[in-house]
């Protein structure tokens, strides 16, 4: 179902104590900014990001796969599923790690979610995949929001998010071809259908 985010905005409003809330979407799509707006906008909202699960990079370089850091195999998918069964459970506060995306490290413990919290919005690009380990996240979930965005568009964004961070043309491109399309296309191709799809308006 097409839904704008007006739209989500009175879904969320309306659902019980403790939902658990799923925005998925490729990198770029904009779901960090679109979660963080209605954690701002809705009452006793906190915010769990996939991101925060990443391996460290001397893990990764131990298992040769550094250069593709993004990937699905590249988040502790196990981690992220148990910290979820907790918040599901009600416990009355969850530390989880957050991502800290200038220095590439996960910080533990760096935020907490509140047993008060109303609703518990997760954000990331593959909590709706559909192979193993990511699929036994599903049942986890009171509702799933997928943010659909060309090709062309996350390509701009990402461009711009990586000249933000000072890379050269040629490292964004390597990066960009190599890891964050690829990722995304995963997103777009072995996802399961969301609950709501919102799809944003591009810029000219």
């Amino acid at each position: 179902m097409d839904i704008t985010e007006q739209d989500l905005a009175v879904r969320l409003s309306a659902l019980p104590h403790r939902s658990i809330v799923a925005i998925v979407g490729a990198p770029g799509a904009g779901k960090s900014t679109l979660a963080e707006s209605l954690v701002a906008s809705q009452g006793g909202a906190a915010l769990l990001p996939m991101d925060g699960f990443h391996l460290d990079d001397a893990v990764l370089r131990d298992l040769g796969r550094q250069e593709r850091k993004g990937a699905p195999d590249t988040f502790d998918a196990a981690g992220l599923w148990s910290t979820l069964k907790r918040i599901r459970a009600g416990e009355d506060t969850v530390a989880v790690p957050v991502f800290d995306r200038a220095s590439e490290i996960s910080h533990a413990a760096a935020r907490l979610i509140p047993a008060r919290a109303r609703l518990v919005l997760v954000e990331g690009n593959y909590l709706l995949l559909d192979r193993t380990p990511w699929q036994s996240l599903a049942s986890l979930f009171d509702l799933t929001v997928m943010i659909d965005v060309p090709e062309a568009e996350l390509r701009r964004r990402l461009t711009l998010r990586w000249q933000e961070h000072g890379l050269s043309e040629a490292e964004i491109a390597r990066k960009l071809d190599r890891n964050d399309i690829p990722n995304g296309r995963t997103v777009s191709e072995e996802s399961r259908d969301a609950d709501l799809v919102l799809r944003p308006v591009s810029a000219a």
